[in-house]
């Protein structure tokens, strides 16, 4: 995974106040952590971390000050619910050669089986470890020819060398669902006569049933 560059700046002022002025100026406020080290506050451009993290668990290179950058990859992200802009991300500090876990998104491929099945997925993402610098962008998995009833676990996910899974094997990542009948109009019109056809008869018992009145 190549690592892309963004320039930060570090930042002293905090709170919504803080944030809003940021956010006015198409910046992102932002928060480094990890190896025990105190939280670093920055502030990024806006529209360039929004285009870096259009790649799943891309690896940045934060410049602070014109340094050498602070290598991390983003934790987590939060965006506006309506107009989904950049509000606040987090990201964590690694190094090169150290694993950390993270959740890889699952594409698919191919056409199931005729028969108007459903594919249902259980995961979107399948949680993994792998080296900081060799993170996988996704996994792509065959649905060829699949039948009703039929699951795929993460333990049939292939995996780059050096990637081991977070999850166990018999997980299931996608499942092939039987694609339910609807009765056809001839037979909805059946049942609806034979029970038409039923009432009286059954309203008669009921009335033989019931005791007589007291005059």
């Amino acid at each position: 995974m190549a690592e892309v560059k963004l320039a930060a700046e570090t930042r002293t002022d905090f709170g919504k106040g803080a944030a809003r002025r940021i956010r006015r100026d198409d910046k992102v406020p932002g928060v480094i952590y990890g190896h025990g080290a105190e939280p670093k506050h920055v502030t990024l451009d806006g529209h360039a971390l929004m285009m870096a993290l259009k790649t799943p668990n891309v690896l940045l290179r934060l410049q602070l000050g014109g340094k050498g950058g602070e290598l991390v990859i983003p934790k987590e992200v939060q965006r506006d619910p309506l107009k989904g802009f950049l509000v606040h991300a987090d990201f964590l500090a690694v190094k090169k050669g150290e694993k950390v876990t993270v959740e890889v998104p699952v594409h698919t491929e191919g056409e199931l089986a005729p028969g108007g099945n459903l594919l249902e997925h259980m995961l979107n993402a399948l949680p993994v470890e792998a080296e900081a610098t060799h993170i996988p962008e996704g996994f792509t998995v065959s649905i060829e020819g699949l039948e009703a009833g039929h699951t795929v676990r993460a333990g049939d996910v292939e995996l780059p060398r050096g990637t081991t899974l977070a999850v166990d094997e018999s997980t299931a990542i996608l499942q092939v669902v039987a694609a339910q009948t609807e009765a056809l109009p001839e037979e909805e019109a059946e049942e609806e006569a034979e029970g038409a056809e039923g009432a009286p008869a059954e309203a008669a018992e009921e009335e033989a049933a019931a005791p007589a009145e007291e005059s």
